[in-house]
C-alpha cells in the first residue's frame, strides 16, 4: 500500500508515491485515480503541486488526463517513454524476473552498433578508455564501475547522442546490477578478455571485428546472467 506520511519535498514525494502505487498494482492499467481534491489530501500536497505532478506523469506516459473526465492510468509498458525506464529502476522495488534479461537484450541490439561507430569515429578515445582496464582490481565494484564508464564512453564516441540518452535511462541501476553480475569470477574473466580483444580490434581500426566482438560478449553476458539467476544469484 501507499505510504501516506507527510512529504519533505512535496512534488518528488507525490511523483514517487503515485508511480509506486502504479507499479505495486494499487492503480493498475485502466484504473481511475481519485478526484484531485481527494488525492491531494491523501498525499498531503497542495492541489497545484499535485496538478503539476500529474501533468509530468502524463508527459512520461503513465497517465491520460482529459479535461472534464477522470484521470486514467496507462499501460506504461505500451504508452511510456524513456523516463518510465528511469522511474522503473528508481522506484520498482520488485522488478519482474525478465526485466534485466530484457534490458540486456536491448544492450545486445545497441552495443555492437555504437561500438562500431565509436571505433570508426574516435579510435584513440576508445583505446584510451579500454587501456584503463589493465589497472582494474579484481573486485565486482571496480568492474561494474569500469563497465559503465566504457559503455557510456562508447555511446559518446559514437557521435549519436540518442545512444547516450537510452543508456542514461538506467544509469545507477546499471552499476547496481553489474556489481551482482561481477561477483562471479567467470564474468570478470570474460569481460577482461572482451576489453583486451576490443582494444586490439580498435588499434587495428577493424570496425567489423569490434562490432562482432561486442555482439559475442553481449550474448555471453545474457547467458551468464541467466545461469546465475537460475541459481538465485
Amino acid at each position: 500500500m501507499i505510504d501516506w506520511s507527510p512529504p519533505n519535498r512535496p512534488a518528488t514525494y507525490a511523483e514517487k508515491s503515485l508511480i509506486t502505487a502504479i507499479l505495486n498494482g494499487d492503480y493498475p492499467p485502466g484504473a481511475i485515480l481519485p478526484a484531485e481534491r481527494d488525492l491531494a489530501g491523501k498525499l498531503g500536497v497542495t492541489r497545484p503541486t499535485l496538478r503539476e505532478t500529474l501533468q509530468r506523469l502524463e508527459r512520461d506516459g503513465w497517465l491520460t488526463i482529459q479535461q472534464g473526465k477522470s484521470t486514467r492510468v496507462n499501460d506504461y509498458w505500451r504508452d511510456g517513454g524513456l523516463n518510465v525506464l528511469n522511474a522503473l529502476v528508481r522506484y520498482g522495488e520488485k522488478l519482474s524476473p525478465d526485466f534485466i534479461p530484457n534490458l540486456l537484450q536491448v544492450r545486445l541490439a545497441l552495443a555492437p552498433e555504437y561500438t562500431r561507430q565509436a571505433v570508426e569515429l574516435s579510435p584513440d578515445q576508445v583505446s584510451r578508455c579500454l587501456q584503463d582496464s589493465t589497472a582494474l582490481q579484481d573486485n565486482p565494484d571496480e568492474f561494474a564501475s569500469f563497465d559503465w564508464r566504457l559503455h557510456y564512453s562508447l555511446t559518446i564516441a559514437s557521435g549519436n547522442p540518442i545512444f547516450t540518452l537510452i543508456l542514461n535511462g538506467f544509469a545507477g541501476f546499471y552499476e547496481q546490477m553489474a556489481s551482482i553480475y561481477f561477483m562471479h569470477s567467470e564474468s570478470r574473466k570474460a569481460s577482461m578478455e572482451f576489453y583486451q580483444s576490443l582494444n586490439d580490434a580498435t588499434r587495428r581500426n577493424d570496425l567489423i571485428a569490434a562490432e562482432n566482438i561486442t555482439r559475442i560478449m553481449m550474448k555471453k553476458s545474457i547467458a551468464l546472467w541467466k545461469s546465475y539467476a537460475g541459481g538465485a544469484l
